[in-house]
């Protein structure tokens, strides 16, 4: 199919972020300021204060993906505000940009949840019927490889299965992700969400994690994220929860591909300095 299609998730409340910032050392003010006033993607971390989220449009852009769906907060104009200037518009003049807002309900202090996100864009994009899509995050950095090799997949629905000690992340952030179980044909059997001590210390060899990035028939999902149920702590309906009742009543119907590799990561304010010198390294030559 190979459709152009994605959405970008940047509905959060950024909690954990605005949380970090309060208690920040050693990080420049502006950035500070940025995290706690800000939906994480666009803290300017780049050079001249660039925003986050200019850097996965780049690799969106350069990937091949045209038609770009921007799932903001109600709290937060800072990414369609910035995205309407001239300059902007120039250097991502290859895509198209459109936003969806996901409300926050009544009687709660942040949105649904990530599934109820992507149901709002579907939907509202009742023309990408019968086509597919990618997910991810905006507070994450995937590689234009990553990115491609999604769009270009042959399966249906398909997501990346990054190995946990490729991330090079911290070891117990392990507790934060969503562990993948796979079948000998690289099929997804089953999701478990921020594992236990207990769960993990099961596991034997390799550790196979979500960075919640998916690629989706739109009938296919659609079902699933209908009738995902709230996390009885978390209080949010999860898109990897929706792709775990996906795989558990279809098998067969996801495709992992596995790949070790660093994704940089904005969670908390601790995050900044490697992510500027992953930026520093990998996109100071490049002109957009």
């Amino acid at each position: 199919m190979n459709e152009p299609n994605i959405i970008i998730l940047a509905g959060g409340i950024s909690s954990r972020m605005k949380k970090s910032a309060q208690s920040a050392k050693e990080i420049e003010l502006s950035l500070v300021e940025d995290a706690a006033a800000k939906s994480k993607s666009m803290i300017g971390v780049g050079a001249g204060h660039r925003p986050f989220l200019d850097y996965l449009l780049y690799n969106i852009q350069e990937s091949g993906y045209r038609d770009v769906v921007l799932l903001i907060g109600e709290q937060d104009e800072s990414i369609r505000g910035y995205y309407s200037g001239k300059e902007q518009r120039e250097a991502f003049s290859k895509l198209s940009l459109t936003y969806i807002v996901q409300p926050i309900p009544p009687g709660r202090t942040k949105p649904l949840g990530t599934a109820d996100a992507v149901l709002r864009v579907l939907e509202a994009r009742l023309d990408w019927k019968g086509k597919q899509f990618t997910v991810c995050n905006s507070d994450n950095l995937y590689t234009q490889e990553a990115l491609s090799l999604l769009m270009k997949s042959p399966e249906r629905n398909s997501m990346i299965d990054y190995d946990f000690d490729g991330l090079q992340f911290p070891g117990e952030r392990i507790f934060q992700f969503a562990i993948l179980r796979t079948d000998n044909d690289g099929f997804l059997e089953s999701i478990l969400e921020k594992p236990s001590k207990e769960e993990l210390e099961e596991l034997k060899g390799r550790v196979g994690v979500s960075m919640n990035i998916f690629r989706f028939v739109y009938e296919d999902i659609l079902p699933f994220l209908q009738v995902v149920p709230l996390h009885p702590a978390r209080k949010e309906k999860e898109l990897p929860e929706a792709v775990r009742l996906m795989a558990a009543k279809q098998p067969h119907s996801m495709k992992t591909y596995r790949r070790a590799e660093y994704v940089p990561d904005l969670t908390t304010v601790s995050d900044i300095p490697a992510v500027q010198q992953y930026l520093q390294k990998h996109f100071s030559a490049k002109k957009f």
